[in-house]
């Protein structure tokens, strides 16, 4: 914590010193980007004044306006951290509070069957690596991130030690995956090193995965909402929740800190849980 004397103000300077106290602390560089982002827009918006409760407060409402929910909370998560670091606890602003949703959204949801499309699509385009890139993330329920710890060491191994986040966890790879991803190491000549990167030997990122997986929209007949690397991830949660039933070990699988997080994976749909009430029978007349 930083104490300081004089006007409490949002300035250039203090935004600066706050972005180096986060990568001292190894946040990653994409939440230091994030949080110096939103500090530069309130700082615009403050203009240099000093910065009191009842401005935080209208400050915040201004938001309310333009912003969803969690985008609301997610840039005074930025600013209360700033706060907080210069000693100015007691102008924090409380977070918007969020009901838990009791469903997932069936528009956004990826199933089992346009799963398959998206495979034979990629597969039929041409697009072997595509193709594999889709069941690995869907068969290990890795992050897109995460996909430059799918090496050859892994496929020979059959397991991989992922580290993101600052913590480590055993991702292992189906027999199955296991054997394609072999072949395709053949084909490619690797001998090492990440399996899926680009021409010039680097790691796929997310935009390249993102860009190559909404091509395959129309021709695999899925709608482009449901297409993006983060559902498979939740179809690999789906999948295995419904067959295990343990969602303490699908917090450890997937890498969550919190089982509330991993919740959000698991829950069901609308039309699972009318049927459900549908099956108790309780309708006497």
């Amino acid at each position: 914590m930083r104490m300081t004397q004089g006007i409490r103000a949002l300035t250039h300077e203090e935004i600066v010193s706050y972005s180096t106290h986060l990568q001292e602390n190894e946040k990653s560089s994409a939440t230091v980007l994030k949080y110096v982002h939103d500090l530069k827009v309130a700082a615009t918006y403050f203009g240099g004044k000093e910065l009191t409760k009842s401005t935080l407060i209208e400050w915040k409402n201004t938001l309310i306006d333009k912003y969803s929910t969690a985008t609301v909370n997610s840039v005074l998560a930025s600013l209360n951290g700033f706060l907080k670091y210069m000693g100015w606890a007691d102008l924090t602003v409380k977070p918007l509070k969020i009901q838990q949703p009791l469903f997932r959204d069936e528009n956004r949801e990826l199933t089992y069957a346009e799963y398959k499309r998206l495979v034979h699509a990629a597969e039929g385009a041409g697009n072997r690596r595509l193709a594999l890139v889709v069941q690995t993330i869907c068969a290990t329920g890795i992050r897109v991130s995460e996909l430059q710890f799918i090496t050859v060491e892994a496929v020979h191994t059959g397991r991989t030690e992922i580290n993101n986040k600052g913590k480590r966890r055993t991702i292992f790879l189906p027999k199955k995956l296991q054997r394609v991803l072999s072949r395709y190491i053949k084909e490619m000549n690797k001998t090492d090193g990440a399996i899926f990167t680009t021409r010039n030997g680097n790691p796929l990122d997310r935009s390249n995965i993102w860009r190559d997986m909404k091509a395959l929209c129309e021709s695999a007949g899925v709608e482009a909402n449901k297409v993006f690397p983060h559902n498979l991830r939740h179809l690999f949660a789906i999948t295995y929740y419904g067959i295990e039933k343990d969602i303490s070990r699908l917090a450890d699988i997937l890498g969550h800190s919190s089982i509330n997080t991993t919740r959000i994976y698991t829950m069901e749909s609308g039309s699972v849980h009318a049927h459900q009430i549908e099956r108790l029978g309780l309708i006497i007349t």
